[in-house]
């Protein structure tokens, strides 16, 4: 699932693509990832994204907001006559439209917003503005790094619970945008042991953790995401983390910081990936 710096690589490309655009049509060929009234954006110019969590939010200048929720597998891709030759990576479909694109916004100067989603979980609702944080999605997402997750807050939030440290940081409605890559590469860097009980952490743990927590997510905005799996960018081209993925996929690879291997157990029903030698 694309976390905080995918979502977030997603917003930048949006932000520099799509603003100012009007909503001429929109074609629903799934209609269960399609939530809401077509009727209510057609003609609606873009004004601004915006992102919560793992949520985009397409502001509109009528009154209604475009939100979207990417899930496993969802993509967003844009094109017009300046992006159309570019080079589409084979995870978008090889080509636009295709069997995966499941809803298409026809804009004005003949350019198009596809959403692709191959498993068919993620969606895209049209809501009023003013009811946005009801969306339950919203309304429960804890505080999330870069915004309002202060260094005082992420300890009081592990003090408070004994579950694993790795199952608590990816828990949206405690710290919004964490998933399972960046939570692994956190607690590598930080030399965390996955399985430990959160409130057993110090406080020097509880900082190293929160530090790690920032650095990696910095290290994949920086890279463009992680295209591991399914993500693209919003002109269809992959991101780099995956070249640079601390723990995360690396099952019975040496540790880049000792002498031990990298192993791969569950925790929380997720594979987790580890080094037993160096992280405690």
């Amino acid at each position: 699932m694309p976390e905080l710096p995918e979502v977030e690589t997603l917003r930048l490309g949006l932000q520099k693509y799509l603003v100012g655009h009007k909503i001429l049509d929109v074609k629903v060929n799934v209609s269960k990832i399609f939530q809401g009234s077509a009727k209510d954006i057609i003609g609606a110019k873009v004004k601004e994204i915006k992102r919560v969590g793992k949520g985009l939010i397409i502001e509109l200048d009528n009154g209604f907001d475009l939100v979207i929720h990417l899930k496993l597998t969802g993509q967003v891709i844009y094109r017009d006559k300046k992006t159309a030759d570019l080079k589409l990576s084979d995870k978008a479909g090889g080509q636009l439209p295709n069997k995966f694109t499941h809803v298409t916004f026809a804009l004005d100067s003949d350019a198009f917003l596809f959403y692709n989603d191959v498993r068919r979980f993620g969606w895209v609702k049209v809501i009023k503005d003013s009811k946005l944080s009801e969306l339950p999605f919203f309304k429960e997402m804890g505080p999330e790094p870069f915004k309002d997750l202060t260094l005082e807050k992420f300890e009081d939030i592990i003090s408070k619970s004994l579950i694993a440290i790795k199952v608590l940081l990816m828990d949206q409605k405690r710290i919004g945008g964490i998933g399972n890559i960046y939570a692994n590469d956190a607690l590598f860097l930080a030399g965390i042991d996955p399985r430990r009980k959160a409130k057993e952490l110090s406080p020097d743990e509880a900082k190293k953790l929160y530090e790690a927590v920032l650095e990696v997510l910095k290290n994949g905005l920086k890279y463009g995401g992680a295209s591991d799996v399914d993500f693209i960018n919003v002109l269809g081209q992959e991101g780099k983390y995956q070249d640079y993925f601390l723990a995360y996929g690396k099952n019975q690879k040496k540790c880049s910081r000792c002498s031990g291997t990298i192993e791969k157990i569950m925790v929380g029903g997720r594979g987790t990936y580890f080094c037993p030698a160096c992280q405690r």
